[in-house]
């Protein structure tokens, strides 16, 4: 029979219950679960094999709904990939569920807001607002209020015509009744509700209500106000007449008002940080909003009102606050086939491209048809201005779309009648006229703006002429590096200790400061899927370094070399990126864990600071994809006699130890380093996947973070100042190697 044996596979788990057996396995637990953990499965069978198929060893977990799956195991220990999972339960048409409106919504709540985690909590408040922005694109509104409320719940009211109040002849439910509690359901499919909306699915309020504890909406038109309240997506009272009028009201409006089910989304806490950005964002793209934001759950938090009356325009400002700009931000704005386009930018002197683009106002992460135009528009407008200002001579070849967006920061901003995203998270636009329209009008913009200002247009153009220059060598130094990382383990880094799996998904790279530290690692890692690469001092800050200067780094080329996955030197949406071998290729990926391992020290934060910049800036989709970590290592050890030794990560952890082990003969030890630890001391705190703790970095906000890089790590020294003033009061804990 085969063995299993103990790794991080999560498909298969095993009962202590066999543990008496003869033909007791050992257990395979994922990383971060143990095997007390009520989920673990059992054996299927006291010998363990398929009653149906005595040849072949099986193990069982349990599904979601507790029921059993036999899994069959191969020879080799792991899950049968081949093998046919199946239930004990009989299939019949009895077994199949309809789940419609409020149930299918609670049941399967990230189709419609993407997760039930902080994402998806804070999603709803984008929902209601958006609706509200509705209102103000139709030009029945002009401000909004959004409230935390002390009890936790949150509010969002408009000054616009308020939901109808009156019977829909089609359900004979109210307006409001209809807007709250059916899917697909709403003003925005024609009619003349909204000419211009990013809700396309009516499905936005209904899940608020639905996923929520209780929701209530009051209605205030035509000198009366009416109220519903829901709870967990049911009026009540239930049936005919929920909608209560009640009262007399002058002003006009909806208030939105909902407390987010912990049924659904846990013990919760708003981030308003969150809510700010997304009202700030909302206010740059619609200049004619006025949005009051009132935080009365966070202690000392002050009211705050956003209008920006330059719209876009000032949001290019905003992201290139901490950046040397060349010229003013570039604004123009033309409606053409009923499609309006809007459009800022400004070119910078870093060698990042910040390029957001919105249909709607709905973000469009994925960009889309809207990007194409804009980008295919910038390309060929620069060339031609070049070659007619004479920087571009007849037998030179073309700036490519990666020289001329280098430093560049822009903002597109549609707004269209039928908008076709992909998805409920609306992340792509896919309307196909809609690329020729902005081409056509980026192209006229950023031609007249270019003849009129010849001297920044000369500047735009030598920036591009420098980047085309670097990315050829970068290309080059890239290949080089490339082809070495895909060649045997004897073109590996010198100083990489490799381990001896070979599948990605089981080994995981520690990238430690220094080498006698990686000495330690070496010693106390498990060699069969941990890797070891000590980083000698600091790399370079790619937030200042141009992409050649950064590919002469020794530390940067092995690390390059160890993953095996390149940069992104070119786009991967770039036409003219061509097949060149230094694309950025993440299924290469040699490791599915690095974690960066640094002393616990000012140095050791500023090292684990560069890394992430790196990676930011030239293998971010390591970091969408949850492949980076932050090794926590210990700060004390305490020792007490022969049979107590304990870590504690914090002094707060150190107090809280040493006034529960209560004995006399205490010693207490300072980690100063990780190359201070022993081989021993190093695996149980830091490398034992059975007791360490890492931390999983995640980019939630990717604008947010360029922001973040840009501020701490460009060459512009006074953002960086005022950051640091801003902030040094609620420091704690920094070691000043005293």
């Amino acid at each position: 029979m085969a063995k299993l044996t103990r790794g991080t596979v999560r498909e298969t788990m095993i009962d202590r219950a066999m543990e008496n057996n003869d033909r007791a396995m050992d257990g395979i637990v994922p990383e971060h679960t143990s095997m007390d953990s009520p989920a673990n499965g059992k054996l299927n069978g006291a010998d363990g094999y398929d009653g149906d198929n005595r040849g072949t060893p099986v193990a069982a977990v349990l599904d979601t709904t507790g029921r059993q799956v036999v899994t069959g195991i191969e020879d080799n220990g792991e899950p049968d990939s081949t093998a046919m999972s199946r239930v004990s339960e009989e299939y019949t048409a009895d077994t199949m569920r309809l789940l419609e409106g409020v149930e299918h919504v609670r049941t399967r709540p990230a189709m419609y807001i993407g997760d039930t985690g902080s994402t998806g909590l804070h999603h709803l408040m984008y929902e209601v607002v958006d609706n509200s922005i509705d209102e103000v694109l139709a030009g029945h509104a002009s401000e909004i209020w959004v409230t935390v409320n002390p009890d936790n719940t949150l509010s969002v009211r408009d000054n616009g015509r308020g939901i109808p109040a009156d019977i829909n002849k089609q359900t004979g439910l109210s307006g409001v009744e209809l807007a709250m509690t059916k899917l697909n359901a709403g003003g925005k499919f024609g009619g003349g509700g909204y000419k211009v909306s990013g809700g396309l699915h009516g499905v936005g309020l209904s899940c608020v209500n639905f996923l929520s504890e209780w929701c209530e909406a009051i209605v205030e038109q035509n000198g009366k106000m009416y109220k519903l309240r829901c709870e967990r997506g049911i009026p009540k009272p239930k049936g005919k007449g929920a909608l209560k009028e009640v009262g007399v009201s002058d002003r006009t409006g909806t208030t939105i008002t909902w407390f987010a089910d912990k049924e659904i989304f846990g013990d919760y806490v708003y981030r308003p940080d969150v809510f700010e950005s997304r009202i700030r964002n909302t206010c740059y793209l619609n200049r004619e909003v006025t949005i009051h934001y009132d935080d009365k759950l966070s202690a000392n938090a002050e009211p705050k009102t956003y209008h920006y009356k330059r719209g876009i325009a000032e949001l290019v400002d905003h992201l290139n606050e901490n950046k040397d700009g060349i010229g003013e931000a570039i604004y123009f704005m033309k409606t053409r086939d009923d499609v309006q386009v809007e459009i800022a930018l400004q070119y910078n002197q870093t060698y990042s491209e910040t390029v957001l683009s919105f249909a709607n106002n709905v973000h469009t992460k994925e960009g889309g048809t809207h990007l194409s135009g804009f980008r295919t528009a910038l390309t060929r407008v620069i060339n031609q201005y070049a070659r007619k200002s004479g920087a571009l001579k007849e037998k030179d070849v073309n700036l490519s779309g990666d020289d001329v967006r280098e430093g560049l920061t822009a903002v597109i901003s549609v707004r269209l009648f039928k908008p076709q995203f992909e998805g409920q998270t609306k992340a792509k636009l896919g309307n196909s006229e809609v690329e020729g329209i902005v081409n056509s009008i980026m192209g006229e913009g950023l031609t007249q703006f270019l003849e009129e200002n010849p001297q920044v247009g000369k500047r735009i153009v030598d920036k591009a002429l420098t980047a085309q220059r670097a990315r050829d060598a970068a290309r080059k130094a890239a290949d080089l590096i490339k082809r070495q990382s895909s060649l045997e383990n004897s073109n590996l880094p010198g100083k990489l200790a490799d381990c001896t799996e070979r599948d990605p998904k089981k080994c995981e790279l520690f990238l430690v400061e220094g080498d006698s530290a990686g000495g330690s690692a070496k010693q106390g890692r498990d060699r069969r899927y941990q890797a070891i690469l000590p980083l000698r001092g600091k790399i370079i800050n790619v937030g200042k370094a141009a992409l050649d200067k950064t590919l002469e780094n020794n530390e940067v080329r092995s690390l390059i070399t160890a993953l095996g996955i390149g940069i992104k030197v070119d786009s991967m949406d770039d036409a003219d990126a061509g097949e060149s071998s230094s694309k950025f290729d993440l299924s290469r990926l040699r490791y599915d864990r690095i974690i960066i391992m640094t002393d616990a020290d000012v140095d050791g934060d500023h090292i684990r600071t560069l890394l992430l910049t790196f990676f930011f800036q030239y293998m971010q989709p390591l970091l969408e994809g949850g492949h980076v970590y932050i090794a926590q290592p210990p700060l004390f050890s305490i020792k007490a006699g022969k049979d107590i030794r304990q870590y504690a990560r914090s002094y707060e952890e150190r107090d809280r130890m040493l006034k529960e082990i209560k004995r006399k003969d205490i010693q207490v030890g300072r980690f100063k380093g990780l190359g201070e630890m022993d081989a021993s001391d190093l695996y149980d705190t830091t490398m034992n996947i059975e007791t360490r703790t890492i931390a999983r970095v995640s980019l939630d906000d990717a604008e947010k973070a360029a922001e973040m890089f840009s501020i701490l790590m460009s060459e512009k020294v006074e953002p960086r100042k005022a950051f640091i003033i801003r902030y040094a009061k609620e420091v704690q804990n920094v070691d000043w190697h005293c």
